[in-house]
């Protein structure tokens, strides 16, 4: 498979199914950016150090379901990027199974955690940094899949899953702080 092709050097890529659209298309834009968060989630799973004690089975839960949520990501860019909806009967799905996985893993991590009393800083580990990079482009994603999508009711689970994500990705950044033995960095509204 040839890496360029120059087709896009005018501006313009074609979605799948055939229509030339504008590089800068609402669609283009939202499949985009489930790339761009496909990466992040890709550089917080190469940073996720193995651990050597009793949290490692957890440190691998969550690497592996990071992972599986990079092929679901995959899936969900390229049903953003089909041209008429009937043709993604032939894709992978995204359905309320996977959103109901991202509400399980969230259950398990909120279990080990500590009470959050308050608001935090996105940053502590390098992990847990990158996973916060993720979750707001995560949310980023989500605005641009409503800008777009918002008069189709039948990506409504894409809503659900893009949402759930970002609530996956805050607590996945929270846990692999606790899998560091580290706490989360709270917000002090005195500090100015």
């Amino acid at each position: 498979m040839k890496i360029y092709t120059k087709s896009g050097d005018l501006g313009n890529t074609k979605l799948i199914g055939g229509c030339t659209v504008t590089k800068s298309d609402p669609r283009v834009e939202s499949y985009g950016t489930i790339d761009e968060l496909n990466s992040h989630i890709g550089f917080a799973v190469s940073i996720l150090k193995p651990k050597s004690n009793a949290k490692n089975k957890s440190s691998l839960r969550l690497r592996n379901q990071l992972l599986k949520i990079q092929h679901q990501l995959f899936n969900l860019g390229s049903l953003l990027a089909v041209e008429n909806p009937s043709q993604r009967k032939s894709l992978p799905t995204i359905s309320e199974i996977h959103v109901e996985e991202l509400e399980t893993e969230i259950d398990f991590m909120t279990k080990q955690l500590p009470a959050l009393k308050s608001f935090i800083l996105p940053g502590g580990t390098a992990a847990a940094a990158s996973l916060h990079m993720a979750r707001t482009v995560c949310r980023r994603a989500e605005r641009m899949i409503v800008l777009h999508y918002q008069n189709d009711p039948a990506n409504d689970v894409f809503y659900s899953y893009v949402n759930r994500l970002s609530d996956y990705l805050f607590t996945a950044a929270r846990f692999s702080q606790w899998l560091d033995g580290k706490k989360d960095i709270l917000w002090d509204k005195k500090l100015q």
